[in-house]
């Protein structure tokens, strides 16, 4: 580490690199134009499709998606040489993390010394996995450690480290004072860190489907056909990590061997070049998106305009190009998925739903705790004051990260053995995976807390006695936890693409494998004698125009929970 900086990118390489961002821009803001398209007529598809019947379920939070603020002292790996030097900060309710020279420039409003969007970073608390990683990104076999700088990373063992790494950025070392602060310190940023990475996963709006749905066709149309956690950000993060996975075998070539420093002090300098080459590529991104926001707002209403009065005829047609595709496709794609997807789908099935199930419990018994603490304190006469303290806490279960984590974990111990059975089928998303039945985990805690606070306040009045509040409390408690139950078997989300050949075809091949993963999951849900089917869960939203072709399958009984908040 004790290497010179890394010198800035000359205007040379930032031309090159401004070039580089406006060819991906001029490849894919086409696509992302006719997803725009295909999710518009998605949207207005589902408004004019029938409409499930009313059930008992959650209400929806209105709290947008966030974590609890964290802030504290913390030693910084910093400066020019970097040395371990303290620090103030602050990790903000948005994801991003600041930090100061001290507490009171933070408290006087001053200007961070520098800060971060949370996107994409890995939090390691070990010094020597961090040392291990460093040692393979400029991996050089006849190197002599003796040679080498003084290391401060080396000179002075680390207790309780907090190392962000970052495949683009430059990495950020922190060290907490003690095991407990270094906890408290993980947790929070693990939130961060998916808060700002599902973002778009998050959102219900036509253009956040449309932008990925246009990643995905965008990277099939240079060879990339794997799944990975490239979709993890905002839309400027995601196509610039789209460019950088492009950039970084040539930039590697390059730029490696001219490095100075030996061993770790040179993996320090590649990750500051690699930070530069992504900060010029993610200004580029943002402001080409920027610049295509007018016209994507005009495209948007254009095709609410268009769309909408002619949408039956475009669903008719769309029905029976699927239909011919169909006959085409069944026979040779019926084979490939006996061959290749149907010895180890049962397998994958099990796996997932072992996990919701999981995370479900969790929050089951988390849920049935604090409604416990609620009523241990109305019974025993608490202060008002005391029991507002309560009623508060209760409601923020769902942002406290040490609580929210024994719901979290279970989704994080089976990424291990995703990653192995996906890998099968191309498919490196797992941290996706894990992030999404996270998100899923606090999003039932907040509508779950939120309908016991609303049905506790309708039922209890200034009239009622302890004793009498109590049971009215009790009999809403049994309500919440039958209403809960009600959302184990809503775990599967997928859609579809556009009103192109390309898109329906898509959507053909996906609709058979959708058929095989329902009846894995009719399986495997009545082996846990569970009633709800997962038919209407797989949320086809063209099954209104299907039925101009075929008898549609029996739907569901499955209810729909509300969509979360996009917005961080």
């Amino acid at each position: 580490m004790g290497g010179r900086p890394s010198s800035p990118l000359d205007k040379q390489q930032q031309q090159h690199l401004k070039g580089q961002v406006d060819t991906l821009l001029r490849n894919f803001l086409p696509c992302y134009r006719g997803q725009l398209a295909a999710s518009v007529l998605r949207q207005i598809s589902r408004e004019l499709g029938p409409q499930e019947p009313a059930r008992c379920q959650l209400l929806h939070s209105k709290k947008l998606p966030r974590v609890r603020e964290h802030r504290g002292p913390l030693a910084q790996l910093r400066g020019h040489p970097p040395q371990w030097q303290p620090s103030f900060c602050v990790l903000r309710g948005d994801g991003r993390l600041e930090w100061f020279s001290h507490r009171e420039e933070y408290e006087n409003g001053d200007h961070p010394l520098g800060s971060t969007t949370l996107t994409g970073y890995t939090v390691l608390t070990s010094q020597r996995e961090y040392l291990c990683l460093l040692d393979a990104l400029c991996p050089d076999s006849s190197r002599d450690h003796t040679q080498e700088e003084p290391d401060p990373l080396l000179e002075m063992p680390v207790s309780f480290p907090l190392f962000l790494q970052h495949p683009f950025r430059q990495h950020l070392c922190f060290s907490a004072a003690t095991g407990e602060a270094q906890r408290a310190w993980r947790l929070a940023l693990q939130g961060g860190i998916r808060l700002r990475g599902t973002v778009l996963q998050r959102s219900q709006a036509p253009a956040a489907r449309a932008f990925l749905d246009a990643i995905r066709l965008y990277r099939q149309q240079h060879g990339q056909f794997s799944n990975d956690d490239v979709t993890l950000g905002s839309d400027a993060e995601v196509l610039t990590s789209v460019l950088m996975r492009e950039l970084l075998p040539a930039l590697r070539a390059q730029t490696l061997p001219g490095l100075r420093g030996d061993g770790r002090a040179r993996a320090w300098a590649w990750t500051k070049l690699l930070d530069a080459v992504h900060a010029a590529v993610l200004a580029g991104a943002s402001a080409g998106l920027r610049a295509f926001q007018p016209e994507k707002d005009e495209l948007l209403a254009a095709l609410e305009r268009t769309i909408r009065p002619d949408v039956d005829q475009m669903l008719r047609l769309r029905a029976r190009v699927a239909s011919r595709l169909k006959a085409e496709v069944q026979g040779p794609l019926e084979s490939c998925l006996r061959g290749k997807v149907d010895a180890q789908l049962p397998r994958i099935t099990q796996t997932l739903l072992s996990t919701v199930e999981a995370e479900l419990a969790a929050v089951r018994t988390l849920l049935t705790q604090g409604m416990d603490r609620l009523f241990r304190l109305l019974r025993g006469s608490s202060s008002s004051t005391q029991l507002r303290k309560e009623v508060y806490s209760f409601g923020e279960m769902p942002w406290d990260p040490e609580l929210m984590q024994i719901c979290y974990r279970e989704a994080k111990r089976s990424q291990g053995q995703l990653g192995q059975l996906a890998a099968l089928f191309g498919f490196f998303g797992t941290q996706s995976l894990v992030f999404g039945a996270q998100d899923l985990a606090q999003q039932l805690m907040a509508d779950a807390v939120t309908t016991f606070l609303q049905l506790a306040d309708q039922c209890l009045t200034t009239t009622l006695d302890c004793d009498q509040a109590t049971q009215q409390l009790e009999k809403v408690r049994g309500r919440m936890l039958k209403k809960l139950l009600k959302f184990e078997g809503d775990v599967l989300a997928v859609g579809s693409p556009a009103l192109t050949i390309e898109g329906i075809y898509e959507d053909v091949v996906r609709a058979f494998l959708l058929q095989r993963i329902n009846r894995e999951l009719k399986k495997a849900l009545g082996a846990r004698n569970m009633s709800c089917i997962l038919d209407d869960c797989s949320e086809e939203p063209w099954d209104q125009a299907e039925t101009d072709v075929e008898t549609e399958a029996p739907r569901g009984t499955c209810s729909r929970q509300p969509g979360p908040s996009t917005e961080v």
